[in-house]
């Protein structure tokens, strides 16, 4: 895929991403972006660690596997982030 639609793709999965996880987000339309593309890469390795394809192109199957990348990224960045009170 070309740059531009990578950035399409990122926004589109870091947006659905930040939708499924409660809390805030990092960085506005950047930081969704930026889930989106990392949420690709993740999502990617863990469909190939059990044997599958995973993002192949702009297509279903792969903003599945891109989503599921986001939101394991969004809840380790939470759990890491999260302000305590004491």
């Amino acid at each position: 895929m070309g740059i531009l639609l990578w950035i399409i793709f990122g926004l589109i999965v870091g947006v659905i991403a930040k939708y499924l996880v409660p809390g805030e987000g990092p960085g506005g339309i950047i930081g969704d972006i930026i889930v989106g593309i990392l949420g690709a890469f993740i999502g990617g390795w863990v469909y190939g660690f059990f044997g599958h394809v995973g993002v192949t192109g702009f297509n279903f199957g792969s903003v599945i596997c891109a989503v599921i990348g986001a939101v394991i990224l969004l809840v380790i960045l939470r759990a890491v982030t999260r302000h305590r009170t004491v």
